[in-house]
């Protein structure tokens, strides 16, 4: 018989309005490695933010049961010394503090009233090799990049003699090679005793790794599928994700590209006055009128730095070369400008840089052209609130209402809340970087058929994917950037995913 260290049973969690989790039933056994996955609001960090004291007991109905007993956590600390350790999707280091401080930040060891910085250290460097990452201790966290910030935090869980660690999409920021790691690292700390519950919209990684995944759709438990049965296939995962079947989860389209230019890039390079070098050199491409075309490379490659010198230079690059929007040639002295050329610019980190997480989704929406809806410097409510619920209904935008605050909708929500803002700035051209990260694969779907309906009228799409089937699977055209370069350009009847990598890595 299976012997369970955590059981959720019948777990209801109410918000004003939502019904978030709905008798939710949730069981992971002792050692394995167990996925929890759904679509965008679903419920899944909600039920991990229940069992970790995020919402502390009696705000919820239903009992935790760990290890046989139950648990009334008031506090994260309090779930932290039952040995439950928590990875949110937006890491929670301190940049300017070295890696041995983050490991032991809010548990520190001490001598009397005095931290005893010299085994911090030593512990750190244990903890260190425990997650198989070779950094100094002494390093400061904003010198690193996400793999390795990762996998640290991981590492601090560890500090902590964690028995059930709890991981928030962990692989939505990293690229192939730092994904492969972390879960290679998730298989071998299940060979040491430790459980796992993984979050995650990647379905591929789900298969490769779990032992149990448990569905959850509109708050309620669909079903949990197991390996050793044969159950967790990508299909089956999606039906139960969706209530649907999804044969091709990238839409068909039956019109091509017109042959006029709208955006046109000649010998174009930035220096990065803050870094001290060159992050894009000597880049020419072009884009067509209703065409979408897939920007493809590496983490770190140049892909966003070339967006942003596209869309009015934000960071500060000094830019040379030529920049053409419909054969007239312009010089950007702001996003403003660009915005008035026609370019929108749908950043890849929608909460830090998107979003406006604490005002509601028509004032969010509304903000990329106030003037439309003013007049004499006065906003009309009514033509804000009616712009707002256009964009509702034409995005499909799943909230109770459009005067609900953004931070409280799911990622794939929030996602197209951050296109409805600039597709309200009436764009020519709009630049996607990264649409589809960390969202499930049924907004991911609606995703993709909001890009076929832009570029069906008229409008052209530059993509920037860190995931290769979304390149191939959306693109007319690919471009390969490498280290600042254009390594490349291929027609999507060419391109495959060895060919995309190989350029990348050249």
């Amino acid at each position: 018989m299976a012997k369970y260290i955590l059981e959720m049973n019948h777990i209801t969690k109410e918000f004003p309005g939502v019904k978030a989790l709905n008798d939710v039933n949730f069981k992971v056994e002792e050692g394995e490695i167990h996925c929890l996955v759904g679509e965008n609001g679903a419920g899944k960090s909600t039920l991990m933010k229940v069992l970790s004291g995020v919402y502390p007991h009696g705000t919820y109905k239903g009992d935790i049961v760990l290890n046989g007993e139950i648990q009334k956590y008031a506090t994260v600390r309090d779930s932290e010394k039952a040995g439950i350790a928590i990875i949110y999707q937006e890491l929670a280091l301190i940049p300017d503090m070295a890696v041995y401080e983050n490991i032991f930040l809010g548990h520190e060891i001490k001598k009397g009233a005095i931290i005893d910085w010299n085994e911090t250290i030593v512990k750190s460097t244990e903890m260190l090799k425990k997650v198989k990452l070779n950094v100094n201790p002494a390093e400061l966290i904003r010198n690193l990049g996400v793999g390795k910030q990762q996998l640290i935090e991981i590492a601090k869980a560890l500090s902590k003699n964690v028995k059930l660690l709890i991981l928030d999409e962990p692989t939505s920021a990293l690229n192939e090679n730092d994904s492969e790691n972390l879960l290679l690292l998730l298989k071998e700390l299940k060979e040491q005793g430790i459980t796992s519950i993984m979050i995650s919209h990647k379905l591929k990684e789900v298969i490769s790794i779990a032992d149990t995944v448990t569905i959850l759709r509109d708050g309620k438990t669909i079903c949990s599928l197991t390996a050793k049965d044969g159950e967790i296939t990508e299909n089956t995962i999606i039906k139960c994700m969706v209530g649907r079947e999804i044969d091709n989860i990238y839409p068909g389209r039956d019109f091509k590209p017109e042959e006029e230019t709208v955006l046109e890039l000649k010998n174009w390079s930035g220096y990065d006055p803050a870094q001290g070098r060159e992050i894009i050199r000597d880049i020419s491409l072009n884009v067509k009128k209703g065409e979408i075309v897939g920007i493809a490379g590496l983490m770190g490659a140049g892909r966003t730095e070339l967006a942003q010198s596209i869309f009015g230079n934000p960071a500060g690059y000094r830019l040379k070369g030529e920049l053409f929007i419909h054969g007239q040639k312009k010089q950007f002295n702001n996003t403003s400008d660009a915005i008035k050329a026609g370019i929108a610019y749908v950043t890849e980190d929608r909460k830090g840089n998107g979003l406006i997480l604490i005002q509601d989704v028509k004032q969010n929406i509304s903000i990329s052209n106030l003037k439309e809806i003013a007049k004499n410097g006065v906003i009309n409510q009514n033509e804000e609130i009616n712009v707002g619920n256009d964009y509702r209904k034409s995005l499909n935008i799943k909230t109770p209402s459009i005067a609900q605050t953004v931070g409280n909708l799911s990622g794939g929500n929030q996602q197209k809340v951050s296109v409805g803002k600039w597709l309200f700035a009436k764009p020519k051209i709009l630049i996607l970087d990264e649409p589809t990260r960390g969202i499930d694969v049924g907004a991911k779907y609606e995703i993709y058929t909001i890009m076929n309906d832009l570029i069906k009228q008229g409008m052209s799409i530059i993509m920037i994917s860190s995931e290769l089937p979304e390149i191939l699977g959306m693109s007319d055209r690919v471009y390969v950037v490498s280290e600042g370069r254009l390594a490349g350009e291929l027609p999507i009847e060419e391109a495959t995913q060895e060919k995309i990598m190989a350029m990348a890595t050249n």
